[in-house]
């Protein structure tokens, strides 16, 4: 059991001791003498939630762990200790306030590695707290080529000031074989000082990182001892949101009204089910997690291999794409997720929001399959609105392939895929999920910093909404959509809310956006 010391220093320091020293380090003794350790990675932040966030890092020399955290950068108050000996150090920090920024410092007992400005990180909103989120998606990164490099600082540049809440991978994240060291130079070091320490990461495995150096990738597959699983902390006891899964290859967590589910499309569970094998423990539990989260106002869910491809993979020829489409959407796709993310093409493609497609692209009908006909891009441009989804109708998902945030440039013949209103096969790119209460914007940011794609997404707009107020009284009218721009009749004010008096009998307020694609209607009656 590891030895947790956990120190809050006020006007006088109170020491709680959390469990026992394990046999051999019970009696650490003041003569013992260590080599100086060396920072060679991180900090990273894991397992965000509400009131809590793991640190992790590692040296190149036993040490103990100690993180000094606080919400002042000159006043790190808190400490926690992990007094065992160790190179890989595992800190879980508790108590924390919900959406609070907090700076911290990481090290030993009685030296620190990393501290400064820069080191801060904001914990999760509370569970089904509305806001604007924002989240960063990276599929198949970790080339450590000029590419990763441009796309990276691609999205810090759109980042600007604005704090991204976490971002996501896709898989594939250390080429070529997932090997530990391919993880330090090609991940670790290519993403350390501008996002591990400072946004919280959820990973998900890919093909490549099922690898094994001594046996075979088949072995990983079901052994799952590869350096993903070493290298990230994952949620799976339901810690930050969501129905435990116990079991480090799949897990869920929820930012704010957000639900997400990280999948794993490659490994077998117990030596035997595929993701798309619906009777094996992955699809058990996120259909038990899907259940258990349909009060979510947003779910996301993202894994490696596409159901829907034309890029250097084909969906309509490689059987693990075919049986994740047949088998595993259908499931998907009953409990309303409204977006998936996946990698493995290094290109970017996107559908309309669609549903009930589960054939080879021949198969696609337009007419059938896609629940809107809009581009979804809401910029203005012929028939561009947003994709509106209210309850127990227009429920589809929007799927997209965002495999080129390392590399790009090669695709098949037939490409685009005939289900992708949007689709890239030259330039890299990661995407930018940007959700406001009940509305959902995704952006794909090329290597040069150019929005080549986006859509938006609505829910529950209210078409139609009835009032019923006492004459005379003061009303605040809000539009129940964000929109740069707002039109309201009559009156004609510009801004959200609007503050009417009805004097008697009933009155027809509209509401629109600035585009025409959205309008809500309120029926006020007085008594």
């Amino acid at each position: 059991m590891r030895s947790i010391i956990i120190i809050i220093a006020f006007c006088m320091a109170t020491v709680l001791v959390f469990g026992q020293h394990q046999q051999s380090a019970s009696k650490p003794t003041s003569s013992l003498q260590l080599p100086k350790p060396q920072l060679v990675r991180g900090p990273y932040l894991q397992n965000a939630a509400p009131t809590s966030m793991v640190i992790r890092w590692r040296t190149n020399a036993l040490a103990r762990s100690c993180v000094r955290i606080g919400e002042r950068p000159q006043k790190l108050e808190t400490i926690v200790i992990d007094s065992i000996l160790k190179t890989e150090h595992i800190v879980r920090v508790s108590g924390l306030r919900p959406g609070t920024k907090y700076y911290y410092s990481i090290g030993g007992v009685k030296d620190t590695l990393q501290w400064g400005a820069e080191n801060y990180f904001y914990t999760l909103p509370p569970v089904g707290a509305k806001g604007k989120y924002r989240i960063g998606v990276f599929g198949d990164c970790g080339t450590n080529g000029v590419e990763q490099f441009k796309v990276r600082d691609a999205l810090t540049k759109y980042l600007g000031d604005n704090y991204m809440n976490c971002w996501l991978l896709l898989g594939d994240n250390a080429y070529k074989k997932g090997e530990d060291a391919e993880y330090q130079q090609n991940f670790f070091d290519v993403y350390q000082q501008d996002y591990l320490a400072k946004y919280p990461l959820f990973p998900s495995p890919g093909n490549h990182d099922y690898h094994d150096a001594e046996f075979s990738i088949a072995y990983a597959q079901k052994s799952h001892e590869i350096a993903y699983f070493h290298n990230f902390s994952m949620p799976v006891d339901g810690e930050s949101g969501g129905v435990p899964s116990n079991n480090k290859a799949f897990y869920s967590f929820d930012l704010g009204n957000i639900h997400f589910l990280s999948l794993d499309s490659y490994g077998k569970d117990e030596g035997l089910f595929r993701m798309s094998d619906t009777l094996g423990p992955q699809v058990q539990w996120m259909k038990k997690d899907l259940e258990a989260n349909q009060n979510k106002e947003w779910i996301v869910a993202y894994w490696h291999h596409p159901p829907y491809t034309m890029g250097n993979h084909n969906s309509d020829k490689e059987k693990e794409l075919i049986a994740i489409r047949e088998n595993f959407l259908p499931i998907l796709e009953r409990y309303n997720v409204d977006l998936v993310l996946c990698g493995h093409s290094h290109v970017y493609e996107r559908s309309k929001l669609m549903k009930g497609y589960y054939g080879d692209e021949v198969s696609f009908n337009p007419a059938v399959h896609n629940l809107s006909q809009s581009t979804g891009t809401y910029d203005g441009s012929n028939n561009s609105c947003p994709y509106i989804k209210e309850p127990g109708k227009n429920q589809g998902t929007v799927y997209v392939v965002s495999g080129s945030a390392g590399q790009a440039g090669r695709f098949q013949a037939s490409f685009p895929h005939d289900a992708m209103v949007y689709s890239e096969g030259i330039l890299t790119g990661a995407c930018m999920l940007e959700i406001n209460g009940n509305r959902l914007d995704l952006k794909w940011i090329t290597e040069n910093g150019a929005i080549l794609d986006q859509f938006t997404m609505m829910k529950e707009v209210n078409p139609f909404k009835k009032i019923k107020v006492k004459k005379g009284s003061e009303l605040i009218l809000t539009a129940p959509f964000e929109s740069d721009q707002y039109n309201w009749k009559p009156g004609g004010q510009k801004s959200r809310e609007i503050s009417v008096t009805p004097r008697g009998g009933k009155m027809l307020y509209t509401v629109s956006d600035e585009k025409g694609c959205v309008k809500t209607q309120y029926i006020i009656e007085t008594y």
